[in-house]
């Protein structure tokens, strides 16, 4: 279960992006945060308000979960790509379908330009970004544009040369008018080639430039102009951050990085679709006996597109596999086209791989702090309880419980934990016929009797054919029994169990006046309980499953159809005769209440069948 005071302990102050499911797991908001400990936190806090619209979503939130990035800007990119995919309903503010803006260049001109474009076509221009802020993109074409001197027009190059006069940014030297033939296309295409190293991250050389001309012209007393060269060299600087969230050659990869340790392993596969990464997942690997991480990374390749529909162009590694050729070889057999696998040791690639490993490694972190905590809820809770009885393995423990309809349909449960957990295959319930009235301790004697009595003969059953107890429902007995209650439910039990010589503990969980559980009853004395303590909660744990399993079956037997059931059971009374009965006395009660001779009054009712119903309510029932 989802404990979101415990989840939000956990999160780590790092920048990334978290998603809020509803309590159908539907993804209902997506945000980002330079730091998702204090982001998310937020939410929870009393003291914290976002407006109406924000508390009502809090109120359905179920769970959360992140994915941690290197920056708030890629956290940015990625809110904004996991938006678009998954359209969460209180993502109000992006329903617009914003997009963020790349730097297009139109490499495939003999005079290229550098343009300003929402949409990442498939063209034969190369694009840059995204970038999250439209203005820092339109300062820094202005920019490359001052400093290349490249054209902004959009004439048909070469085809247009001299055709017409130069435009006025020639003439205030922004250009140099490939136009008018004042530049060649190879010198242009030196001047285009730097501008796309630029781009590609190769910003220092300008920015030096910058900053000379910034100190030149400040020393020139040209303020205004040492404004202009600081304002330019911040728009640089704001946009050469460099973001790996998206990939530009918009194709479908598979990141897939992992964690391990000696026992357990965690992979990580981010999914990138059209360049976008839009979504990850992580998969729980048990290591296998001297297996290399690059056996485990094969293994789990192997079994996950085995099963997946979709396969991608490229799947990226954190470290080469064996027989990768062989698996390309099957995978683009799958797919029908084909298929790469890299392990990139630089550039973008590599840090989204690095990504998915940091991912992995947080995953497979929690998950032992996880299994920790679980290990203190159960095991431990379990030694506890060992520790104050003065007993030792108690592997197994069963709990029973009595519930009854105004003595009517007296019914008992049986629980069993193993471990601390429960065990749902081993529950069993029982419904008493052999009890008249609302008498626990008579029910709860024939209860008992039956569980242990059954697992005996079932014991005997599998000797005699030389199979394993195992094969029984009910051969496997309890380390301890728990009773609900104190003294008079202990020694019902202690009672049993010496009629038919079996020699079992038996603890009773004693309540006090408030029905809250106050200690244990064992060895006719009564230990306080710390109440505190996980052997507490775990006892809690046990009396309220056990009376949650007899209040269930219970229930079902309230129902028109189990009523009906009950009627069946008895000879000579068919749908006609059960329909004329519940017609007559409207209720199972009133009719366990009659006589034979109000019985005989029933349409379709004879002296036979009336005695049938009157001995099924009124004689004991044997097993």
């Amino acid at each position: 279960m989802f404990d979101i005071q415990d989840e939000l302990k956990k999160l780590p102050d790092l920048p990334g992006v978290y998603i809020m499911h509803d309590k159908s797991d539907a993804i209902i908001y997506i945000g980002k945060a330079l730091s998702l400990r204090k982001r998310v936190r937020q939410y929870f806090q009393p003291s914290h308000n976002e407006g109406i619209k924000k508390k009502q979503m809090v109120e359905h939130i179920e769970r959360f979960e992140y994915i941690i990035t290197d920056s708030e800007l890629e956290a940015l990119v990625l809110e904004c790509n996991l938006i678009k995919e998954h359209t969460p309903k209180y993502n109000t503010m992006l329903r617009d379908d914003k997009t963020y803006p790349y730097i297009r260049v139109t490499v495939g001109e003999d005079f290229p330009r550098v343009l300003f474009a929402r949409l990442m076509k498939k063209d034969k221009s190369r694009y840059f970004g995204p970038y999250t802020s439209a203005g820092a993109v339109k300062d820094t074409i202005d920019l490359i544009n001052k400093i290349y001197k490249l054209r902004t027009c959009n004439r048909n190059l070469p085809r247009d040369i001299g055709v017409d006069r130069a435009c006025l940014n020639y003439h205030i030297h922004q250009c140099d008018a490939p136009c008018q033939g004042c530049i060649s296309k190879e010198e242009y295409a030196e001047k285009i080639q730097g501008v796309m190293e630029f781009l590609n991250g190769n910003y220092a050389p300008v920015m030096r430039d910058l900053e000379v001309k910034m100190n030149q012209a400040s020393e020139d007393m040209e303020f205004e102009k040492a404004i202009e060269y600081r304002e330019l060299l911040s728009s640089v600087k704001q946009i050469a951050q460099k973001q790996k969230i998206t990939n530009t050659d918009g194709e479908d990869k598979d990141i897939i990085a992992l964690a391990a340790d000696d026992v357990d392993a965690v992979v990580q596969v981010f999914f990138i679709r059209s360049g976008k990464l839009i979504g990850r997942d992580h998969f729980h690997v048990r290591v296998g006996t001297d297996e290399t991480r690059s056996d485990i990374l094969s293994t789990f390749i192997k079994q996950f597109y085995s099963g997946t529909p979709f396969i991608p162009r490229e799947i990226l590694l954190q470290e080469a596999i064996e027989e990768a050729n062989l698996v390309e070889e099957w995978l683009g057999k799958k797919r029908g086209h084909k298929v790469s696998i890299h392990t990139p040791q630089k550039g973008m690639k590599n840090k989204l791989v690095e990504l998915a490993a940091r991912n992995a490694q947080m995953v497979l972190d929690q998950d032992k702090e996880k299994i920790k905590r679980e290990e203190g809820r159960t095991i431990g809770a379990v030694k506890e309880i060992e520790g104050l009885l003065g007993l030792k393995g108690l592997h197994r423990m069963e709990a029973f419980d009595i519930s009854n309809i105004n003595g009517f349909e007296t019914v008992g449960s049986m629980v069993v934990y193993e471990k601390g957990k429960p065990k749902r295959s081993d529950y069993r319930k029982f419904k008493l016929r052999t009890i008249a009235g609302p008498d626990d301790y008579a029910s709860m004697h024939e209860v008992l009797t039956r569980r242990f009595l059954h697992g005996m003969e079932e014991r005997n059953e599998l000797q005699d054919k030389n199979l394993p107890e195992e094969m029984g429902s009910f051969t496997r007995f309890p380390d301890i029994i728990m009773m609900d209650g104190g003294r008079g439910q202990v020694n019902i039990c202690l009672q049993v169990l010496e009629e038919l010589g079996l020699d079992i503990p038996v603890c009773g969980m004693v309540k006090d006046d408030n029905h809250r559980t106050r200690g244990l009853y064992f060895n006719n004395v009564e230990i306080p309980i710390d109440r505190h303590g996980e052997g507490f909660q775990l006892i809690t744990r046990i009396q309220d499953e056990a009376h949650r399993f007899a209040i269930e079956y219970h229930r079902s037997l309230r129902s028109k159809s189990q009523v009906k059931s009950v009627l069946d059971d008895i000879p000579g009374i068919g749908p006609t005769r059960r329909k004329a009965l519940m017609k007559h006395f409207q209720s199972l009660e009133n009719i366990r209440s009659a006589s034979v001779e109000e019985l005989v009054q029933v349409d379709g009712m004879n002296q036979s069948s009336a005695e049938a119903v009157y001995l099924f309510f009124h004689q004991p029932l044997k097993e």
